[in-house]
């Protein structure tokens, strides 16, 4: 008696899928622009005045205690994020790794040597996402472990009114540029991803196209004033 040698097709969980792929990246994404905006939010308080911003730092670390120990709410808040950066990433390596293969090869030629946007677009994205990765990884160096010194040698020893201060002088313009290109990029990626985001969720219709896609081009905008507001007071001296 002849006998299949065939096997059931491997069963894919619904979050395995390219549309629950996209979906944790629409959540992650959510989650990391409300971070911004509230780390914005905290940033500004550098037009205030030394008490202001480093009362805010102060606030971060002391938020829920004695209900947690001491710098819990932070702690809590940087595992969500790391969680959240790990879902994002791996769902955005896969999803690139599956549109690949279904365009095949040929997927960059169209006719008269054009790029479409959409491949643009995903090209965007995904060196804007390295460019944020690296510079997360600097922005933690200097300001949360305070392993890089930039613009004092007593780093470690200045209030985080000070390091801002001295991180942003004219003689480390360097450290301005790096923050100028890594906001750009945030820009870029959340002006982008915003709006794939409410596609992905459903919110988006090509009524409300128009709309939602304003609000994702206001939010970017107003993500990198609120940014570079600050250091680029300090370069010109408008903070002292």
């Amino acid at each position: 008696m002849a006998t299949s040698t065939s096997t059931a097709p491997k069963k894919v969980g619904k979050l395995s899928t390219s549309v629950g792929l996209k979906i944790q990246m629409a959540v992650s994404g959510l989650i990391f622009v409300l971070f911004v905006l509230v780390h914005m939010y905290g940033n500004l308080k550098m037009f205030n005045g030394p008490d202001a911003y480093n009362g805010y730092a102060q606030f971060l670390r002391d938020v829920g205690y004695p209900l947690v120990p001491h710098e819990g709410v932070l702690w809590i808040l940087r595992i969500v994020l790391l969680a959240a950066l790990i879902l994002h990433a791996h769902a955005a390596i896969v999803l690139w790794r599956r549109g690949k293969a279904a365009r095949g090869p040929n997927a960059y030629k169209v006719k008269r040597g054009k790029k479409n946007q959409q491949t643009y677009a995903s090209r965007t994205m995904r060196w804007g996402g390295i460019i944020l990765l690296l510079f997360i990884v600097w922005h933690i160096l200097q300001f949360t472990t305070l392993s890089i010194s930039v613009g004092a040698d007593d780093y470690s020893a200045l209030t985080p009114y000070d390091r801002m201060i001295a991180g942003f002088q004219p003689e480390v313009w360097w450290g301005y540029a790096i923050y100028f290109v890594a906001i750009g990029a945030l820009c870029m990626h959340i002006r982008h991803g915003a709006w794939s985001a409410l596609q992905t969720l459903g919110w988006s219709n090509r009524y409300r196209e128009p709309v939602f896609n304003g609000i994702a081009i206001a939010i970017a905008a107003v993500i990198f004033i609120g940014f570079m507001a600050p250091p680029t007071a300090i370069i010109l001296g408008i903070i002292p």
